[in-house]
């Protein structure tokens, strides 16, 4: 963490201190924080890297601000979602800049680096148990998806299909003439509607019967945890940046009143995501050996 810090920081305090190249789409490579904020980003988060591996008890707001830290990283870099699908797609944008891209990537692999030392923080120092410091009741290993959980699933589709709602309202033209936003659409759809359910639900755990070759066998759990986190922090940071920017009087070809439900709709999706993959962790990790957690 530190050696990205450095390494991060020092290209954003020589970008802020002598002459940054111009990006040329955006006019920026990162989101809200360029210059000497993205110079204090970097700070913050080797500060809170020291403080993370150091710290020998429990401190609730030592984790809430590397928290925070870490999603300001990921927000900062919240271009970086159409991009990918862009890529999966196969199609670059012409105005595609790979210095902005190469940025953004290494400020998310920041806040991955962050986001890993404060779990790694807060299993070394809650709980009791000098094996797995898990909190809870020793013995007792839940099974079942938590009724928060469910609920975050089910809300999180009712924020995909508040989504396409209000795209029916305004009409499909303008969508399908951009190749790169139907596969936007698409994976959010499947995303939206499977992954959450999936999340909460027995078939998430193990493959059903009509899969061939694979049914009854359990599902590899970074198989959903790995689409569950990482779209539910893409999806929250990028569509709330829009929100932001909408607040602010962003020009669009759309009105004010589908942004706001579109991007609403979309950033309750990602906050469904991020909860119900939170419970699907915790309740399919391998229990404790010494205390059954």
């Amino acid at each position: 963490m530190l050696g990205w810090a450095v390494a991060y920081g020092g290209v954003r305090l020589a970008w802020t201190v002598g002459e940054a190249p111009e990006f040329r789409q955006f006019g920026s490579d990162l989101v809200g924080f360029t210059g000497w904020r993205s110079v204090a980003l970097c700070l913050a988060a080797a500060v809170l890297a020291v403080a993370l591996d150091r710290v020998s008890t429990w401190r609730p707001v030592l984790a809430g601000v590397a928290w925070a830290v870490t999603g300001a990283l990921v927000a900062a870099a919240a271009i970086l979602l159409p991009e990918l699908v862009g890529f999966l797609l196969f199609m670059v944008s012409p105005h595609f800049d790979p210095t902005a891209f190469a940025s953004r990537l290494g400020c998310v692999t920041g806040a991955a680096l962050l986001g890993l030392a404060t779990a790694r923080y807060q299993r070394r120092t809650r709980g009791d148990c000098p094996q797995c410091c898990r909190t809870g009741r020793p013995g007792h290993h839940r099974a079942v998806p938590a009724r928060w959980a469910r609920w975050a699933a089910y809300v999180a589709v009712a924020g995909l299909v508040t989504r396409f709602a209000a795209q029916v309202a305004v009409g499909f033209d303008s969508l399908i003439q951009n190749a790169s936003v139907i596969g936007l659409e698409v994976g959010l759809l499947l995303a939206g509607a499977l992954l959450p359910m999936a999340l909460v639900h027995r078939w998430g755990e193990v493959w059903p019967g009509w899969v061939p070759l694979l049914a009854g066998r359990p599902i590899p759990r970074l198989l959903l945890l790995v689409p569950g986190f990482g779209l539910g922090a893409s999806i929250v940071a990028y569509f709330g940046v829009g929100l932001v920017q909408l607040m602010t009087g962003s020009i669009s070809e759309f009105s004010d009143t589908f942004l706001w439900v579109a991007m609403s709709a979309y950033w309750v999706l990602g906050l469904g995501l991020l909860a119900a993959s939170g419970d699907y962790h915790l309740r399919t990790r391998r229990a404790c050996g010494a205390c059954g957690r």
